[in-house]
């Protein structure tokens, strides 16, 4: 249960960034960020962030690949993060909604490209290559 601020005599307004961190579990807060989920736009991502933060799950939103210029705004996907720590209590608490993507895992992150997955695209695009450049070469002799 989220911890409330109860006053003692006079009472003064709360933020709502210290309401948000009275909610925040500590043990949920250590780690490198991952990408838990992802969100269609900044709405959904808003709301994946309220639900995650009801169960103590500190989170963040960052705009996806290709839509991280001014000129999309609140539009665009968006990439869920959280602390390695709150990673599988944050895919529990989604797990019933329908805001889980199949493709989040604890070490993907969106723009990091593996070296041994590069090197073999790239052996393949030259393999490819010479394989055009070769069947071009029987036809015209």
């Amino acid at each position: 249960m989220p911890l409330v601020y109860a006053g003692s005599g006079e009472e003064e307004p709360i933020t709502d960034a210290h309401e948000r961190a009275r909610k925040v579990r500590p043990q949920y807060a250590h780690g490198d960020l991952v990408r838990v989920t992802g969100a269609r736009n900044m709405a959904d991502g808003e709301l994946i962030q309220s639900i995650l933060l009801d169960h103590g799950v500190p989170s963040m939103l960052r705009r996806a690949r290709g839509f991280d210029v001014p000129d999309f705004l609140a539009a665009g996907p968006r990439d869920v993060l959280v602390p390695q720590s709150g990673y599988e209590t944050a895919r529990e608490v989604l797990a019933g909604t329908d805001m889980l993507t199949a493709e989040a895992s604890p070490d993907s992150m969106p723009g990091i490209r593996s070296p041994a997955r590069l090197a073999l695209g790239v052996i393949a695009a030259v393999g490819v290559g010479a394989l055009i450049i070769y069947l071009f070469y029987l036809g015209f002799s």
